[in-house]
């Protein structure tokens, strides 16, 4: 018999390419969904070529969606990548959903289908800009396998 367990808090570290003031990665994991950057609320990278920010689950999980809360600028031209892989930062890991344009302040939810990783990456490829997220969810779903003993499978 196998069970489906869907889940979204699940614990992980959260890391970005670089920090802009009091802007570290875990902020975009902490629970609160204010999308005003100068309530110290959201992730926030310098101005690079290509930011990122990652999130690593400690373990593969298949990821069903990620939901996005957007600061009030909004963000455009982004990729959500899933993936086992650290190669280029896990930024070409199989992609989940492009992030065309967002509406300033809003909250997303990108489907992924169950995409299988470790890792959760949000990625601007080829822009130089910031990267600013003011919460990052994902609902995951693991089987668990229960074995009946024979003693219960008796009639």
């Amino acid at each position: 018999m196998a069970i489906s367990i869907q889940e979204t808090n699940i614990a992980g570290i959260a890391t970005q390419s670089s920090q802009s003031g009091a802007g570290s990665a875990d902020k975009a994991i902490d629970g609160n969904h204010d999308s005003n950057v100068k309530h110290g609320s959201c992730s926030n990278t310098l101005t690079n070529l290509s930011p990122w920010w990652r999130l690593d689950l400690m373990r593969t999980y298949k990821i069903n969606s990620v939901m996005i809360t957007f600061p009030a600028n909004g963000l455009k031209n982004a990729e959500i990548r899933i993936g086992n892989s650290l190669d280029h930062n896990g930024n070409i890991n199989p992609r989940c959903a492009v992030i065309s344009v967002a509406t300033p302040g809003s909250t997303k939810t990108y489907v992924c289908n169950g995409m299988e990783g470790r890792y959760i990456n949000i990625v601007v490829p080829g822009k130089r800009q910031q990267l600013i997220l003011c919460e990052v969810e994902k609902l995951i779903s693991h089987r668990e396998e229960k074995r009946l003993s024979p003693v219960s499978m008796a009639v």
